[in-house]
Parts: structure tokens; sequence; C-alpha cells
């Protein structure tokens, strides 16, 4: 519409004319002269290169890999690194459209590799971290880890942190040099079989065959044990006051870990109570070596 109204008022003699100064207004950037037709089309150089990117991921994500089967992890990674490469390019080819030569590109690069020696070291560091999580995988979208003694789910894994979610249904950002640096435990990379331990303490004198006996009947009566590997019922030591049993189980599934805990110790308690079997406590035995004997022998007051 500009380039019509300013033929109708006479600025211009055709809608050509007009359309063809208008995108030559611009202004000279030493001698490289920025016109608003260049910067149009920088603008369509950098949104072809989204939505190239976006049209790829899709075809990749949703089509072609998921008919592979290919896992889930693996096709969200593959797509983040076309879009790195799709938008490196777009970068580029704006950057050749500005009529930025290779020799003044390299300088950029030189500029911006001292800009990173004095206060970008993080940030390229959470980024090669990034690629690294990428390429090698050893925490995927959807795995179970453990971090600084909080459970979380891996919800997504970004050019710079990494987002979880924690048990308490937060969002917690951690930057992506914190899990190849640090210690992380995940819980779920090869399977998501889980070994859970309850331990026991029965009353001296309780029969040992029977407690074990019974342990070994609450794992194989819960669905959610797994078989392999089987469960076991141990009898580790003579403590203080009990006789400790420890159940060792395997889980299908380590998300449901508590609720199984939970459930097994429904279970011992109630079947303990069917065979008289005695969860013992803390008891402690008092000796008097030596009382007094104007103690042992003083009547006792009489108050009434």
């Amino acid at each position: 519409m500009l380039p019509a109204i300013l033929m109708v008022w006479g600025v211009y003699d055709s809608l050509e004319d007009a359309t063809k100064g208008l995108l030559a207004l611009g202004v000279n950037l030493g001698s490289q002269r920025i016109t608003v037709g260049l910067l149009i089309g920088v603008g369509g150089i950098v949104y072809g290169s989204f939505f190239i990117s976006w049209i790829l991921q899709k075809l990749l994500v949703d089509e072609a890999l998921f008919k592979q089967r290919v896992e889930k992890g693996v096709r969200l990674s593959i797509a983040r690194l076309v879009n790195y490469a799709v938008m490196l390019i777009g970068f580029l080819l704006a950057l050749s459209t500005l009529g930025f030569e290779i020799s003044k590109i390299t300088i950029m690069l030189s500029a911006l590799g001292i800009g990173i020696g004095f206060g970008l070291q993080g940030i390229v560091n959470n980024f090669v971290s990034g690629l690294i999580l990428l390429f090698e995988r050893p925490v995927r979208v959807g795995d179970t880890i453990e971090i600084d003694g909080k459970f979380s789910e891996i919800r997504k894994i970004g050019v710079r942190a990494t987002t979880v979610l924690t048990r308490d249904r937060a969002d917690l950002i951690i930057p992506n040099a914190d899990l190849i640096s640090n210690q992380v435990t995940n819980w779920t990379l090869r399977n998501r079989l889980a070994r859970l331990i309850i331990p026991v303490g029965v009353a001296y004198g309780s029969d040992v065959s029977l407690v074990m006996e019974t342990l070994m009947q609450c794992a194989q009566s819960n669905p959610k044990v797994a078989n392999l590997p089987a469960p076991k019922a141990l009898f580790l030591s003579f403590g203080e006051s009990t006789l400790d049993f420890e159940l060792r189980v395997f889980l299908r599934d380590f998300d449901e870990r508590i609720d199984v805990k939970s459930d097994l110790h429904q279970e011992i308690d109630r079947r303990f109570r069917e065979a008289k079997i005695e969860i013992a406590f803390p008891q402690r035995d008092l000796h008097l070596r030596r009382v007094d004997e104007p103690v042992i022998l003083q009547p006792p007051e009489n108050t009434g």
C-alpha cells in the first residue's frame, strides 16, 4: 500500500518506481550500504531458516524416525542437531546477504573468541555440554535421575540447560555443564528395574524359618515385584534388641518404588500379625548391683 500511496501523492510516477525507491532507502555503514530491500531479504532468510528447520524436525520426529520405531530420545536428539545445522546455515546466508565477506566473518569470530575468553565461558561450556548430552546420551528425555539427593525426570535437553521435573512437581533448570561434570545417577538408563530393600527387626525367640518364609510370601504376592532377579529374604545379624532381617526385591518400574514400599510394609505387618511374629522395639534390662539397706527396709510414709 505504501508504494501506491506515494504514487498517488505524486512522489513517484509509477508503482514500480515507488517500490524500487522504497527498497533502495537505506544508510551507509562504511563501504556497505544497508537498504530496506536488503533487510527484508535478510529477514526472509532468517524466517525461512526457522520454517525449514520446523518442517524438517516434524518430518524426522513424527514421520520418518517414528515409523522406523526409533526411540523418542534419539528422535529428539537428531531433530535438535538438524535445527542447529539449519539455523547455522541461515545465519551464514544472512551475513553473506548483508555483504560480509569470509575474511570479515573470520574477524568477527576472532572478536567473538576474545569475548568468550573474557565473559562467555559458562555459556559456551553449557552449549558444548549440551551437544555432548545429545551425542553420548548419558541422560535422555524421560529418564529418572538423582542429583544432589533429589529424584527428577528429564523433560527437555536445551542448548544451555536441561529442564527436569522434581517429585514436588516443580520444574528445575540445571545447566548442562553440571550434568557432565558432576556425578549423576541415572536410574533408568538401561532399564527401569530398581532394587528395593525392606529392613525388618523381630523379637528374640521368633521362628527364623517362619520369618523368612513370610517375608518371601509378601514379596511374591505383590504383582509389581519382578520375578527376575528373584526376591531374597536374608537373616543379617543379631541386633541389640532384634533379630535383623532384610527383604530385597526388584521392581518392574522405578517410578513405583514408593508405592511398592508402602504396600510391602502393610503386607508384612498383616502377615506377621497372623503368624504371631512380634516386630521388636528397643528394650533395655536394668541390673541393680547394690542398694543401700535403709532404702530397702524403710517403710512407706503414711500420707493419710
